[in-house]
């Protein structure tokens, strides 16, 4: 339960906003509003002895109220735009897309593999996050190797990885009630209690959205007769910008996933459709290194916080500098976590050069090489070489016969169609001659 905070009082208004112009207090203010701290946190900190806990959080709304924008009226949900986020946009303009993509830290020959890398592990989170049981290496297995899904779980995974891929490749249209549909038709099919539900808004009240501990209802979104109206405001503010006020393009994204995962226009799958599309306007707005960034991962790791900026945002009267707050240090984090995995490719990959010193071996498989020596017990099949390079079937045919050839790979048949392929005889008698 999130804990409410105090009701404002003539007296106390006065002296805050009196207060707020005071170099100590804005000192204090400007730290609080760094990380958009809420009462419960607020009401610990440190202040000057003659101000009382409520005049320093009344101070606090009374900046954030300066910089507040309405964006969804209806709803009162406004956004009060902070140093610290402005700060952080222009960063994410710097890094995220334009120029900068024309000299990326994404090695140009390795892109489709770190993409097709990246995208899994965003399916695979956001899965989780809705419930998914299944374990990162059986979901990746099943991408990999299309294997079929087996499980509720597995299918929410391949509906969320189907989902991403279709976005990035509309990512330039506008939005509509259609489309809409159709993202959430390919997120949820084969995987909700009624079939009828996927692509379809909901017709009734009966959503509420609960603690997953507790199941004490946190939120109950607008009726379902809104939602109509709600989702041509939607389209509306995805595809258009106001000439009068000026909205970030990140920030809109965020508000485009808050506003939907608030309103709630479905029965089930909100917050799948609702990361799908962050995912989508970061395209559409040419922040292209989105497709690279497990968002989703991050998000998974930090659900507490995640929910919480949900609450805090309804709890204090529709502020949404909570979840913008959050959203933007989880971009933060999921690019520096890009990095850190580029970095550890980048050394993966020189590591496996050092095999292209093998008679007739191309930089495929050398890395194919690579994963047989750091796990000698895995099984391969051509479709997952396929998946993982981005190659067609008659290259990873080619790739895996030389490999079959130099007795670097052993063919196991499953059946008089389908094989498997497990490291060959001749495997450490070649490694160990390179060595």
């Amino acid at each position: 339960m999130i804990e409410q905070a105090p009701k404002p009082q003539a007296r106390v208004l006065n002296k805050a906003m009196h207060i707020s112009q005071r170099p100590d207090i804005q000192t204090l203010i400007n730290d609080a509003n760094d990380n958009y701290l809420y009462w419960s946190d607020i009401k610990y900190k440190k202040i000057p002895s003659d101000i009382t806990k409520e005049e320093f959080w009344f101070a606090i709304k009374f900046g954030r109220m300066v910089q507040r924008i309405f964006t969804w009226k209806r709803y009162g949900i406004s956004i009060s735009m902070t140093n610290r986020m402005q700060r952080q946009c222009h960063n994410f303009d710097m890094n995220f897309g334009g120029s900068w993509g024309n000299n990326s830290i994404i090695p140009t020959e390795d892109r489709e593999q770190y993409l097709i890398s990246r995208l899994m592990d965003e399916a695979i989170s956001s899965s989780q996050m809705e419930g998914a049981s299944t374990t990162r290496k059986v979901a990746k297995d099943m991408l990999r190797k299309n294997i079929s899904p087996r499980s509720r779980s597995e299918q929410m995974i391949f509906n969320n990885y189907v989902s991403i891929r279709y976005i990035t490749e509309h990512k330039n249209e506008d939005l509509t009630p259609e489309l809409l549909l159709h993202i959430h038709s390919l997120m949820t099919s084969n995987t909700l209690e009624s079939a009828d539900d996927a692509g379809r808004f909901r017709t009734n009240n009966d959503v509420v959205v609960e603690n997953s501990i507790t199941h004490e209802v946190v939120h109950t979104p607008p009726s379902y007769t809104e939602i109509p109206e709600f989702i041509d405001e939607l389209c509306n503010f995805a595809n258009n910008d106001n000439q009068n006020v000026f909205m970030h393009p990140i920030v809109k994204a965020v508000m485009i996933h808050f506003m939907l995962a608030y309103v709630h226009p479905f029965t089930d799958g909100n917050g799948r459709t609702a990361r799908a599309l962050f995912y989508w306007y970061m395209l559409k707005k040419g922040y292209w290194l989105t497709e690279y960034l497990s968002i989703s991962q991050i998000i998974y790791k930090s659900k507490s916080s995640y929910e919480k900026a949900y609450l805090y945002a309804e709890a204090d009267e529709g502020d949404m500098g909570y979840f913008l707050t959050y959203h933007l240090r989880v971009l933060e984090l999921a690019f520096k976590e890009l990095q850190s995995y580029i970095d550890r490719k980048i050394k993966e990959r020189q590591h496996s050069t050092n095999y292209m010193l093998i008679d007739g071996i191309n930089e495929r498989q050398a890395t194919i090489i690579s994963w047989l020596r750091d796990n000698p017990k895995i099984v391969l099949t051509s479709k997952e070489i396929e998946i993982r390079f981005g190659i067609s079937h008659p290259t990873a045919r080619l790739d895996i016969d030389g490999l079959v050839g130099k007795g670097l790979l052993k063919r196991v048949p499953v059946n008089k169609v389908k094989s498997n392929y497990i490291k060959g005889e001749e495997f450490e008698n070649i490694i160990s001659s390179i060595s």
